[in-house]
């Protein structure tokens, strides 16, 4: 039986990559004091400008089941085994309310449906949709997809380091005070999704000086484990973004890496930043 792989809009994964794997993305839905903004919306140039002018920050919420139902009935429908492969579940319900759907599905339909939780967002979570919409597509089962999806998260990490602090003391990822001593401690943090949530991988006297950590611990990273593949992203600053992919990440992977937007729907708890997604040859943890 074929298997098709569901994900999320937080994976950040391309139309391109969407069209040639088969895979199915179920949006995270936005909104803006009660109205839902739309995908077209959050792609507009200029929505990080918006964004810093809003007094509250858009809210973000999980799919609800129905809308998982609705996406694996179709693929089960069809004869489909499915396998969802999701953003954390302790970022987001998103995960629960898949689990919920895929439950009642097996029931109407008796296809397998599985929910994989990336423990992560962005293209780190994209990098294990890849591996298990890879897979199908070379016609894996459903047990195979999900083992390598499961491989290549223990093989990933994501860095990057925001403009401010601001953006996540707005989201309520830290405090006031928190933000404060940030800024009259001039000081930039590398952030990285662990364990299923946001961390800290160090911190530095300047978003300059937290790009060559970024640099350094990558570097580290690679000696040590080789490296299978890797993506800068960015929110707001496309120009930006290349200049740190040419002149930071370029060279310790010795080729031209691609430049991809994180989805607003993690942008917006972050604000303006830039940072790097790879993959090792052997396991990070």
């Amino acid at each position: 039986m074929a298997v098709r792989v569901v994900t999320d809009s937080a994976s950040s994964i391309s139309d391109a990559d969407r069209s040639r794997l088969g895979l199915t993305v179920v949006p995270l839905p936005i909104s803006e004091g009660g109205r839902a903004i739309s995908e077209d919306e959050l792609a507009a140039p200029g929505f990080y400008e918006r964004l810093a002018a809003m007094p509250a920050p858009p809210t973000t919420s999980q799919p609800t089941p129905e809308a998982f139902a609705t996406a694996f009935r179709a693929l089960a429908g069809d004869g489909h085994d499915v396998l969802a492969v999701l953003i954390s579940g302790d970022m987001s319900g998103t995960v629960a309310s898949a689990e919920a759907a895929a439950a009642e599905v097996r029931t109407d339909k008796g296809s397998r449906v599985e929910v994989l939780d990336s423990r992560s967002n962005s293209l780190e979570e994209g990098f294990a949709v890849l591996s298990a919409a890879e897979a199908a597509h070379a016609g894996a089962g459903i047990a195979e997809c999900r083992r390598l999806a499961e491989e290549t998260m223990r093989r990933t990490r994501f860095l990057f380091t925001p403009h401010s602090l601001e953006y996540l003391r707005r989201g309520g990822r830290i405090s006031r005070a928190g933000a404060l001593a940030g800024v009259v401690l001039k000081i930039a943090p590398v952030l990285t999704a662990e364990n299923g949530s946001t961390g800290i991988a160090g911190v530095a006297r300047s978003v300059r000086a937290a790009r060559a950590k970024i640099a350094a611990l990558m570097r580290t990273d690679v000696e040590r484990h080789g490296l299978r593949r890797a993506a800068v992203q960015y929110a707001a600053d496309v120009d930006e973004a290349n200049r740190f992919a040419a002149e930071v990440i370029e060279p310790i992977v010795g080729d031209a890496v691609p430049v991809v937007p994180i989805h607003p729907v993690v942008g917006l708890h972050v604000g303006p930043a830039v940072g790097v997604v790879y993959e090792t040859e052997q396991p990070l943890r």
